[in-house]
This record gives C-alpha cells, structure tokens and sequence, in this order.
C-alpha cells in the first residue's frame, strides 16, 4: 500500500447523519475510562512507538488542569473480559469554547467489526445545539476513520491553517482518492473553515484537538 504522509486535516459536523447509527456488536459493552487507567489509553493511542512519552506530555499539556473532567468523559469499547479496545470521547477544547472529538481509536486487529460506528454513535446520539458544529482533527493515511467520519456527516474544511497546523486537504485528496473505494470518496464533502474555528486555535499557543 501507498505510504501516505501525516498531513493534517480537520473536519466539521454541523447536522449528524443518525441513519450512520448502529448499535455495539455482542460480546463488548462500553464504559468510562477509570484514573487508574490513564496509561492505558496512552498506549492505546501510541501510535508510534518511537516517541513514547508523546501521549503523556499530550495529556499533561491538553488535559492535565482538568483531569477529572477527562474521566468523565473518556470513553473505552471493552470486551467479554473487560480490556478496553477502542476509545474516543467529547471535549470542548479552548476554554470550552469548541465542541471537538478526541483520540478516536480502534485496535487494528479489531477494525472492520463495527466497534467504531457504534462508539460516535454512543457519543454523538445525544448532542443538542449546543455541541453543534462538532470539529475534529485527523490525517490522510486515517482514511477509513475519514470515511467513516464523513458517514455521520462530518466535512473536511478548506481554508488557512488551523492555531498552528497548516490545514493540508488540497495535497490530502489524491491520497484519499488513491486509498478510498470509489464510492466512499464520492461521499466526501468539503466546508470553509468557520471564523470561530480559527479564531478559537489562536487562543493559546497549542493544539487542542
């Protein structure tokens, strides 16, 4: 398969698609994630085993004033025995001023089960106004999590970087193209990036979402 560079993209859902709903298959249930379980999720999340504390200095840094908060809203798919195997949960980020999705993650044996769809459909069946639009950041070579996304009516957003991320979808949308059945890639959309979205980045000097 094409290696796919880690470009960033940041995606809006201003309307969820509920018809994208499904329910959790048998034999896992859902729950929070427990503070003794923080380095758990870390190493759920690690992605690259070259930069081990990266989860840790992330959490510190995005997290750490308001830890309890955070497992309040951390949420894990376990299975029959309890292990957690994916997560993602909903953060208002910059001073709760932002409705984002966060650390969306499933074990890559257990993709393709449906543990994902049913997880932002546990998360998403109940947002109000209020929560609404809902931003969330990914890259190109997450493109089934892309796809996915875009099921429950997330868009990718055009327009200038992000806080301090350049916003790459003009050099992203070959590689989705590339690695996307043709029939998931035609169900992408795209969307300005809304005025609060940027404005909201500027805030500190760091990302966080």
């Amino acid at each position: 398969m094409e290696k796919i560079p880690e470009l960033n993209l940041f995606m809006m859902c201003e309307k969820v698609n509920r018809a994208a709903f499904r329910p959790l298959p048998e034999g896992y249930h859902i729950r929070l994630c427990r503070p003794k379980e923080r380095e758990v999720w870390e190493k759920l999340n690690l992605d690259d085993p070259r930069y081990p504390q990266y989860m840790a200095q992330y959490f510190d840094r995005v997290y750490g004033e308001r830890q309890e908060e955070f497992f309040q809203r951390c949420t894990f798919v376990c299975d029959e025995e309890d292990r957690p195997v994916a997560t993602c949960f909903l953060w208002r980020a910059y001073g709760g001023r932002l409705p984002t999705l966060h650390w969306f993650k499933v074990l890559p044996q257990l993709e393709g089960r449906g543990l994902g769809r049913a997880l932002l459909t546990h998360l998403l069946k109940d947002l109000g106004p209020g929560d609404l639009p809902l931003y969330l950041h990914t890259h190109p070579h997450c493109f089934r999590a892309v796809g996915l996304y875009a099921d429950f009516g997330f868009r990718l957003l055009e327009g200038p970087p992000v806080g301090g991320r350049a916003n790459h979808l003009r050099e992203s949308l070959p590689y989705l193209r590339r690695a996307m059945p043709e029939e998931i890639f035609a169900r992408l959309h795209t969307a300005p990036a809304p005025k609060e979205l940027l404005e909201a980045a500027t805030l500190t000097g760091q990302s966080e979402f």
